[in-house]
């Protein structure tokens, strides 16, 4: 499988020449505009799964609820193996609702302990960024080190999921150790769109979810509201860290146009200066450049 992942990667890096599209100017453009803004942007983008781009790919950025998204891959590999379908249900612990963590999940069952169809946990996770979900979900699976391995198998390096929410909510300088680069989540993207998406009813539901996800209208789907595309993403925000700065705004997702083109695209912003709606709004214009290369459709 490594030795898959090691031919595709090869390959798209390799046959940028043969896009209908200037990749080239494309670059040139996501280049100037991101250009004096005080943060570090990292931007992937796979076309026809075929055709690469990448902007300020070489170091890790925090993924923050990102991997909330590789983590569903995980559980849903694991309910296959063991026989576990969507619709069991899984205890929730009142130890499992903190408090001090972003939860609609527990604004809506409180802090006594409940039991959930597991397809409500991801829901939470996947669609809301629950936090508290996101651990649950962790527990279920044997926590991140079990995720990471499952990544790991994929033969995709580069993305390394170590800390629970509540981990990173304690020490929120883990959140830099949960990391990726923008290549290695976008190829991962491209993975489950491509083969994953459509392999069975698990992931076919992971990826109803993506499909309806609520958080980051203004980030990646900015352009895309009112459009014919399939669209299927998940985003992740920091905190603020000790220098002022926001440890990252993010978003990831894929991209399937009604005239045949299709595309992934991940951009992680790290340590912006920026408030957050100035910051996401980036990732919106960000995703504005790439949408209209394929003329707006």
């Amino acid at each position: 499988m490594k030795r898959l992942f090691a031919s595709i990667a090869g390959c798209l890096l390799m046959c940028t020449a043969a896009s209908a599209f200037n990749i080239g100017e494309l670059k040139e453009r996501l280049t100037d505009y991101i250009a004096g803004k005080d943060a570090r942007i990292g931007i992937a983008l796979i076309i026809d799964g075929a055709d690469t781009l990448t902007v300020n790919n070489a170091e890790c950025y925090p993924m923050l609820s990102v991997y909330k998204f590789p983590q569903a891959l995980a559980v849903a590999d694991y309910a296959q193996r063991n026989g576990i379908t969507f619709a069991d249900t899984v205890t929730v612990n009142a130890a499992d609702m903190h408090a001090d963590t972003w939860s609609p999940m527990r604004d809506r069952y409180g802090t006594a302990g409940t039991r959930l169809p597991l397809r409500e946990l991801l829901a939470y996770s996947l669609q809301l960024s629950d936090n508290n979900a996101c651990d649950v979900l962790f527990g279920l699976t044997g926590g991140p080190a079990e995720v990471d391995r499952y990544i790991a198998s994929t033969g995709i390096d580069d993305i390394h999921i170590r800390s629970t929410e509540a981990e990173m909510h304690a020490d929120i300088n883990l959140c830099y150790d949960n990391c990726c680069t923008p290549l290695a989540m976008a190829m991962l993207t491209e993975h489950f769109a491509t083969h994953l998406r459509g392999a069975d009813s698990l992931m076919a539901e992971v990826a109803s979810l993506m499909e309806s996800c609520s958080t980051g209208t203004d980030r990646l789907p900015a352009p895309l509201a009112g459009t014919q595309a399939v669209f299927g993403h998940k985003t992740g925000t920091g905190d603020t860290n000790a220098a002022g700065r926001i440890i990252g705004v993010n978003d990831v997702g894929y991209v399937m146009l009604p005239h045949g083109h299709r595309y992934t695209i991940a951009v992680f912003i790290k340590d912006s200066s920026a408030d957050l709606s100035t910051t996401s709004g980036w990732i919106g214009e960000i995703s504005a450049i790439v949408f209209n290369t394929f003329g707006g459709q």
